[in-house]
C-alpha cells in the first residue's frame, strides 16, 4: 500500500475510533475493566462508620487516636490486543470485511486504553505468532498499531489460537486485560486458554459473517479454502453439503462458548451486519455490573 494511502485510511480510522472511544465507551470501558487492586494512599483519623479492620494500629498507638488506612484502586492497566490475521479473516459479504471490523474495534478498545492512561500492545497470529508489539502508552504507539492493522502481510496461512496464548503466557508475566480478537475457526486452544486465564482477564471477540453460517442454494460454485488454498467444485444444491457445512460452523462455535466458559473467560459474538458499537456496549455495561 502506497504510503499516502496508508495514512489516510490511518487517520480515517483515528477520526472515528477515537471518537467513539472518548464519547461513547470511556465510562463504561472504566467500569467494566478494574485496575489491579487497592493501594495505600494516606491515613486520616477514624470517623464513626469506617471499617475497623483498616485501623492503623501503629500510628493508633503512636497518637492515641485511632487512625485508618484509606486505599485507592489502582487504575493503571495492561491491555493486550491478540489479533488474527490469518486469511479467514479477509472476507466480507456486507460493507466491511472481517479483518477491517477487527482493526477498528482494536482501535477503539486501544483508544479506550489509553484515555484512562492504560498501556496497550498487539500481538499478530496465523498459525504461528507473526509480530509482537510490547505495551506501552501514549498516541502515536496507538497510531503506530492502527498503521500495522491496516498494513500488515502475515506469512501463516492457518489459524492456531494455542500458539499465541502460550507465547502471551511466556511474554508477560504480569496480568493483563487480553482482547482476542478473531473468527476463531480454531480448536485445541482450551489448556493455552486456561493457563493464560489464570492469569490475565481474557475476553474473546469473536467476529463472524452471515454467509459463513450457512450456505445459501446457488447451484454449482467453485470456492477457495483462504487457508489450504484448495479449490473445489461445490453443489449447493444438494442439502447434504448445506447441512455439513452449517454443522462445522455450529461445531466451531459450540466449542468456543463452551471453552471460554469452561476457562471462566468471557467471549462476545459479533456478526459483520452488525453495529459493533451496540455489540460492545452491552458487553462492557454488563461487566461494569
Amino acid at each position: 500500500m502506497e504510503t499516502s494511502e496508508l495514512l489516510k485510511k490511518v487517520r480515517r480510522i483515528e477520526i472515528k475510533t477515537k471518537g467513539l472511544s472518548k464519547h461513547i465507551f470511556s465510562g463504561e470501558y472504566h467500569s467494566a475493566f478494574k485496575g489491579r487492586g487497592m493501594s495505600f494512599s494516606e491515613v486520616r483519623s477514624y470517623q464513626y462508620g469506617d471499617d475497623v479492620r483498616n485501623i492503623d494500629w501503629n500510628v493508633t498507638a503512636r497518637t492515641g487516636d485511632p487512625y485508618i488506612k484509606v486505599f485507592e484502586e489502582e487504575r493503571e492497566m495492561t491491555v493486550m490486543l491478540v489479533v488474527d490475521v490469518s486469511p479467514s479473516s479477509y472476507f466480507g459479504t456486507n460493507e466491511q470485511m472481517k479483518n477491517e471490523i477487527i482493526t477498528e474495534i482494536s482501535a477503539v478498545l486501544a483508544f479506550s486504553a489509553i484515555n484512562n492512561n492504560d498501556k496497550v500492545g498487539i500481538l499478530f497470529f496465523t498459525d504461528k505468532v507473526e509480530k509482537f508489539i510490547p505495551p506501552k502508552k501514549g498516541k502515536q504507539h496507538i497510531l503506530r498499531i492502527i498503521r500495522e492493522l491496516i498494513d500488515f502481510k502475515p506469512e501463516g496461512k492457518g489459524t492456531n489460537l494455542g500458539v499465541a496464548l502460550e507465547y502471551l503466557n511466556n511474554i508477560l508475566k504480569k496480568r493483563c486485560t487480553t482482547f482476542v480478537l478473531s473468527d476463531f475457526f480454531t480448536k485445541d486452544y482450551e489448556t493455552s486458554l486456561r493457563i493464560a486465564a489464570r492469569r490475565h482477564d481474557i475476553i474473546g471477540v469473536h467476529l463472524f459473517d452471515s454467509r459463513e453460517m450457512e450456505i445459501p442454494n446457488v447451484g454449482l460454485v467453485r470456492v477457495l479454502d483462504a487457508e489450504t488454498g484448495q479449490r473445489v467444485w461445490l453443489d449447493t444444491s444438494v442439502k447434504r453439503i448445506r447441512e455439513t457445512y452449517k454443522k462445522w460452523f455450529q461445531d466451531n462455535l459450540d466449542y468456543l462458548k463452551s471453552t471460554f466458559a469452561k476457562t471462566g473467560a468471557d467471549v462476545v459474538s459479533i456478526q459483520t451486519n452488525e453495529s459493533y458499537v451496540n455489540a460492545l456496549l452491552k458487553f462492557f455495561k454488563k461487566r461494569g455490573r
